[in-house]
């Protein structure tokens, strides 16, 4: 496993209200323990890479029970992650 973070965008397409789908990516972060930052137009999230991948296929599943949707993801293994989980990443290995 190696950690990785990633920025996220949920674009809810023809949908009135945005809330639910954009919460339901947000719900499936929390369900797989991963922290995450919320900021105006995306999301960052990070951990292990098993956890995130799997988390971001069942998150856009999630999202698109409530309508049409594009989730944007830029994935890197090189972003900085907070300095907490950094060292708690060499730690682990």
């Amino acid at each position: 496993m190696i950690g990785i973070s990633a920025q996220l965008s949920l674009y809810p397409i023809g949908q009135a209200d945005l809330a639910p789908a954009i919460q339901a990516v947000l719900d499936t972060l929390q369900d797989y323990g991963l922290e995450y930052e919320v900021g105006t137009m995306s999301t960052t999230t990070w951990g292990d890479d098993e956890t995130l991948f799997a988390a971001l296929r069942e998150a856009f599943t999630r999202a698109i029970e409530h309508g049409p949707a594009v989730l944007s993801v830029t994935i890197s293994n090189a972003c900085p992650m907070p300095v907490a989980t950094r060292g708690q990443e060499a730690s682990d290995e």
